[in-house]
């Protein structure tokens, strides 16, 4: 009975995923993040767009660029919560930064991670901690319900635990919630919880470990036309200011909001109207 449980055991072993290896980093600038199997994808072409179209963000382009600046010269970097208003350029925000950067700075990477993987990101930066690059870990859209145990995971990152966070590394969220829990959820626990502030404490501290809080409020109307003629001027499309003025107000106005995101949307209806190629 014993040499067929050995056997069995020795089976699972070989069938069971070796750690995961480190990539050759040096063949992309960024990489997706993969929990089971544990494995870090290279993305040869990353979507985003030049730092330089995104309007009326100018406080918080010029303090991210400043922070990750300093992180990609091997200087002491804070981690950053990029939150608020919806579609206001948060996660493009963070990939046009690393793309600027990336061009002076080779040895910045910057890689993707889901909500849904943080209980991975230990083994993720076992992976990191020696690597001769330096790591922006971006997790976009991060929020949590009142089940969800992942920002445990999350806290032990920005904590760094007995190891400490590697240096080499640092870590950049977006979210449209500053405590990134909903408020029903705070109130909740003030509400029915035995000691309701530690409970709450508990859940809104998480937030505090981000050394950097960065907001993103919605747009007036002037940087929302100023978006859309910063895209027609970088593509080469063609529209005078009237027409475009009018179209882009008519589009706001069916959507029944204005942001970046919308605003991109409406030039996107526009240069396929033109027969424009966005590359």
């Amino acid at each position: 009975m014993t040499d067929a449980l050995d056997r069995i055991a020795a089976a699972l072993e070989r069938l069971r995923p070796g750690p995961a290896r480190a990539p050759d980093f040096d063949t992309a600038g960024a990489f997706v993040w993969h929990a089971d199997p544990d494995r870090m994808d290279p993305v040869d072409r990353v979507s985003r767009i030049d730092v330089d179209l995104l309007v009326g963000i100018d406080r918080s382009r010029d303090t991210l660029l400043a922070n990750t600046e300093r992180f990609a010269q091997g200087l002491p970097a804070n981690n950053a919560l990029l939150w608020g208003a919806r579609g206001m350029g948060k996660s493009s925000l963070v990939k046009a930064m690393h793309g600027k950067l990336h061009a002076s700075y080779a040895g910045l990477k910057i890689i993707e991670i889901q909500r849904e993987d943080l209980p991975s990101i230990g083994r993720l930066l076992h992976l990191l901690r020696d690597a001769p690059h330096r790591f922006i870990l971006f997790c976009d859209d991060l929020s949590f319900s009142h089940d969800d145990s992942h920002y445990k995971s999350l806290k032990a990152v920005l904590d760094g635990g007995i190891e400490g966070r590697p240096e080499n590394v640092v870590l950049y969220a977006t979210s449209n919630r500053r405590h990134l829990m909903p408020r029903d959820m705070i109130e909740n626990e003030r509400a029915t919880a035995i000691t309701p502030g530690e409970a709450v404490e508990e859940k809104v501290s998480l937030s505090d470990r981000f050394g950097l809080w960065l907001g993103f409020h919605p747009c007036d109307q002037d940087q929302y036309l100023e978006m859309i003629r910063g895209y027609c001027d970088a593509h080469g499309v063609v529209i005078d200011d009237a027409t475009l003025r009018a179209e882009a107000i008519e589009w706001q106005a069916t959507r029944g909001s204005r942001s970046g995101r919308v605003a991109w949307q409406y030039f996107t209806d526009l240069a396929g109207r033109r027969g424009i190629l966005l590359r």
